[in-house]
């Protein structure tokens, strides 16, 4: 018999946490998870974070250049949030999001090569540019998708979870013949997605079947053009949200990556040890607009302008360079990064983006007479559309 049955779980930690919560993991110990992280580690982050940073801004020109069409939404501000939850996982965690996924995609380890001839609509991209920008996928990543539907990425993220849970205590194996395992999913969904209706029919199921899927919104303050206080409830302490399903809250802090990865692998832990969901309220914030024909008409520059001195790169490059840091102290006062160091990991990522750039120009259109019923869609019945037949398109080299 199955044991995934419903499941009482009022008495969760972290529903009745503090709701002035501050993104700190020091309480009883004087090491936080971050800090107990080679030194290796922090210095990928930072690399990684300005990778997108990079991409994006790349991203920005090629639009503007109309190289890249429909529509764009840009993840400059946000990059600490991708890579300090991804970094919590194991590789083969299963990930879901939204629109706004070509930081995920690269966090997660998508070559830029892939990510970008995607943007331009090329059969290099890594769905052989029949998604475009909100459509990243990278099955060999784990990554199932960016989603252009608002909220309807989590209904998603809800299955993967319950599908590793299904192979866990049901099936004893995994689909691919391997042994099943603990996984815990995320489910990445921005704050304007917080009323849609099947993100609370997802997190019903996940509260009464204890699914092992986290829930984070990339809360960064606007719903499109919308601040969040004004079309939400409860905007002040969005875990009253999860309450409702059984479900554990958490608010972390999203500006900086070390308390950041502090806060959430502890949670990611749990979920995986108790196969049990969780969801969080991630603060975050975009510098630039929703998607590129965004004005921004509805915040001041001298709030954005706020938040760039909050910068989640210049704090960790300003943290791993600081000579009067614990990590330095424990190399004998010499920091983690210098700035030469630090000016060669630009330079680095700089020439990985240029290539991206060019394998993208490079890269040919998809060929309609081999991909426009490749890997779409299978017709169960004859003369209904598509007319085509479905056929398995060929890999793309690059995953």
């Amino acid at each position: 018999m199955s044991t995934l049955t419903a499941s009482n779980r009022s008495g969760t930690p972290g529903h009745d946490s503090n709701p002035q919560h501050n993104g700190s993991s020091r309480s009883g110990s004087s090491k936080r998870p971050a800090d107990l992280l080679p030194d290796a580690t922090l210095v990928k982050w930072l690399r990684d974070m300005y990778l997108i940073r990079e991409f994006e801004n790349r991203t920005a020109q090629a639009y503007q250049q109309a190289k890249i069409g429909g529509f764009c939404h840009l993840y400059i501000g946000q990059e600490a949030l991708a890579v300090g939850t991804i970094a919590a996982l194991e590789p083969d965690d299963p990930i879901v999001t939204a629109y706004r996924d070509h930081g995920h995609a690269l966090a997660r380890g998508m070559s830029a090569e892939a990510c970008m001839a995607e943007m331009f609509g090329k059969e290099g991209g890594c769905a052989k540019g029949k998604g475009g920008s909100m459509h990243m996928f990278d099955r060999p990543h784990w990554l199932f998708g960016g989603h252009g539907i608002v909220g309807a990425q989590t209904p998603l993220g809800t299955g993967l979870a319950f599908a590793a849970k299904y192979e866990l205590e049901v099936l004893g194996e995994a689909l691919d013949g391997g042994p099943a395992k603990k996984k815990v999913a995320l489910a990445y969904l921005g704050d304007g997605a917080l009323n849609q209706g099947a993100l609370h029919e997802a997190m019903n199921l996940a509260g009464l079947y204890s699914i092992p899927v986290i829930y984070i919104v990339e809360n960064n303050g606007y719903s499109m053009g919308t601040a969040i206080e004004r079309g939400t409830t409860m905007a002040h302490d969005l875990r009253k949200k999860a309450v409702a399903y059984g479900i554990r809250g958490e608010i972390i802090d999203g500006l900086d990556i070390q308390d950041l990865y502090s806060e959430f692998k502890p949670l990611v832990d749990w979920c995986r040890e108790e196969q049990a969901p969780a969801f969080v309220d991630l603060k975050t914030y975009r510098y630039l607009g929703h998607s590129m024909s965004d004005p921004q008409k509805y915040r001041t520059k001298e709030e954005v302008e706020q938040y760039k001195a909050k910068d989640s790169i210049d704090r960790l490059a300003s943290q791993l360079m600081d000579a009067q840091s614990d990590r330095a102290k424990a190399n004998g006062g010499r920091p983690v990064l210098s700035e030469q160091s630090f000016m060669e990991i630009q330079a680095e990522v700089r020439a990985a983006v240029a290539r991206g750039l060019e394998f993208a120009e490079n890269s040919p259109a998809p060929d309609p007479s081999k991909e426009l019923y490749s890997d779409v869609f299978l017709n169960p019945m004859k003369n209904l559309s598509p007319l085509g037949e479905y056929v398995h398109g060929a890999k793309n080299p690059l995953l």
